[in-house]
């Protein structure tokens, strides 16, 4: 029996076994291999643990254990926010599964699915902990990584494409097959207040050149280039006008005409 105070009465006592908790209970010691993923001290504890790991489960990809989109947006919100206030510059990188169609029409879904989870594993060991790797939808992967610097970008980004390329899938003791990403990205603009879905649409778009390109392979949008030249330098620091310019005005008539 656990104990709520609620707006509407000072106490309203709820029972457990009124809440039919079993369906609940199942996902979450599923998801963590055991009954040990539920506290079991107290029945307020236990509801607690409950909650926290139906919240858990709807932050992730059943089949990859990577981010979901619900989860990556709310990322890319924070990342925004972050960008604006740090100056950093945050690398949005938007990867698709070459060809995967082909896969699923070939050997089915469940090679499709094997492909899906080997990928996944493989993009989790190219990132940082505090890099966000999350299954975007279908064959389609997504990763910010904050404090990227631009000169970094193509880098990180070609260091995953090779990854995904040097890692076949075994999908039967006779089949192995080798899978190719093609990569898009995009970097968060610090002097310009951007939202995630211009964002997204930005790395999604060198993405799409990535695949019009030839596949497995790596487009990252140009930065805009904010270096100033010699010239803008002298018009920014140097004088507002020249002494002799001035003198050369005609001076002023009783009736304030300068002619």
């Amino acid at each position: 029996m656990l104990q709520f105070v609620t707006p509407s009465a000072a106490y309203q006592f709820v029972y457990l076994r009124d809440l039919r908790l079993a369906t609940a209970h199942a996902l979450v010691t599923q998801a963590g291999g055991a009954e040990a993923a539920l506290p079991n001290d107290s029945p307020t504890h236990y509801l607690q643990g409950l909650i926290d790991g139906l919240c858990e489960l709807s932050l992730k990809d059943p089949l990859t254990g990577l981010a979901n989109r619900r989860h990556f947006r709310t990322v890319l919100e924070r990342e925004i926010d972050r960008v604006t206030r740090s100056g950093e510059a945050a690398l949005l990188l938007m990867l698709d599964i070459d060809n995967f169609k082909k896969v699923n029409d070939t050997y089915g879904h469940l090679a499709g699915d094997l492909v899906l989870q080997s990928v996944a594993r493989t993009l989790s060991a190219c990132v940082r902990p505090m890099d966000t790797l999350a299954r975007y939808g279908g064959e389609e992967f997504a990763v910010v990584l904050p404090a990227c610097q631009a000169a970094f970008g193509r880098v990180v980004a070609e260091r995953v494409r090779r990854a995904v390329e040097a890692t076949p899938v075994r999908i039967s003791p006779a089949v192995e097959l080798n899978i190719t990403v093609s990569v898009g990205g995009a970097f968060a603009l610090q002097w310009i207040r951007s939202t995630t879905q211009l964002w997204t649409e930005r790395a999604d778009h060198q993405l799409y050149r990535a695949k019009m390109a030839g596949r497995n392979r790596v487009s990252i949008e140009e930065q805009p280039d904010s270096t100033v030249s010699a010239e803008e330098k002298s018009l920014l620091f140097g004088p507002l006008y020249t002494p002799s310019s001035w003198g050369d005005l005609p001076p002023l008539d009783p009736t304030g005409s300068v002619y």
